[in-house]
């Protein structure tokens, strides 16, 4: 039964602990590893195992997880010293819920296959509040039958939940939803300030215009945190420069023009020698208000 299944969690920063919460709340058993200690504290204080490193925690489960920052972060997790593939066995499923290089998330595939082991790329999208409340989106890319039998632990961390392809389309799915996210910030940023500077009410101006064409997810729920001060993450604005790196990178790769993403690349990447990295990415507004020699106003 699904329900008898040992999930392992590797990576417990603002998503991941998030989501091993939300897994451990669902019923299954969980051993999770972390190199800063409190969160694994807090998730052994409600039922989750520790382990000592990534192998201790894969020679224990039926499915492991990572979520950590970068591509070079989930290739030593994986397949360094005292990697998951140190303890991996047959029969082990493992899914990366990191933001990575498409190419990378096959190389990993396939070294693990070597080894018996199944793999999934499955980046999720939804923020920080999404991973508290369990509603985030996973694009999952790998072998469906791996896909099948860890779905049941991907409904305990998800809404939205689809499989997209072959090892490395969860992947390219992610950076694609990063280029929408990061133009979406982008335009937030312009039109709040160009509402301001123009002598229109950019409060008005959202409540006016949310209701249209232009409704999404960014003019829902960022501006209220905007208005108020709040720049504080959600997703930091250094991870949205990373993951735009890589779309940059994986643009190139295969000759895909980027025009409006090569821009908003910049802007984050302004941000991070601003050092503004650890802010909201809703927060490059900052690059908006310096070009434009004016702040928004707040309440």
């Amino acid at each position: 039964m699904a329900e008898n299944l040992t999930v392992g969690y590797i990576g417990l920063g603002i998503m991941g602990k998030s989501i091993a919460r939300n897994i451990l709340k669902a019923g299954f058993s969980m051993v999770v590893f972390n190199r800063s200690l409190p969160a694994v504290r807090e998730l052994t204080a409600e039922g989750a195992k520790q382990a000592y490193s990534p192998a201790e925690v894969a020679e224990q489960v039926d499915i492991v997880f990572t979520n950590l920052p970068d591509t070079p972060d989930v290739e030593k997790v994986v397949l360094g010293e005292k990697g998951i593939i140190e303890g991996a066995h047959d029969g082990l499923i493992y899914i990366d819920n990191s933001t990575i290089k498409p190419a990378s998330s096959r190389v990993i595939a396939k070294t693990l296959a070597e080894k018996g082991v199944l793999s999934l790329d499955a980046p999720v999208s939804g923020g920080d509040i999404g991973a508290r409340q369990g509603t985030l989106a996973v694009m999952v890319g790998g072998p469906a039958q791996a896909f099948e039998k860890a779905m049941p632990v991907f409904q305990a961390m998800g809404k939205t939940i689809i499989h997209v392809g072959d090892s490395g389309a969860g992947q390219i799915a992610k950076a694609c939803n990063q280029i929408m996210v990061a133009s979406q910030m982008v335009a937030m940023g312009e039109l709040l300030i160009f509402a301001q500077k123009s002598g229109a009410d950019p409060r008005k101006v959202i409540e006016a215009i949310r209701g249209g064409a232009a409704q999404c997810w960014t003019l829902d729920v960022k501006p209220p945190r905007l208005f108020t001060g709040n720049r504080t993450p959600g997703f930091k604005a250094y991870m949205q420069a990373k993951d735009l790196n890589i779309v940059m990178e994986t643009a190139r790769q295969y000759g895909i023009p980027l025009p409006s993403a090569a821009v908003d690349s910049q802007l984050f990447n302004a941000m991070i020698e601003m050092g503004l990295k650890d802010l909201d990415n809703s927060a490059v507004i900052a690059i908006i208000e310096a070009l434009a020699g004016t702040t928004l106003n707040i309440d």
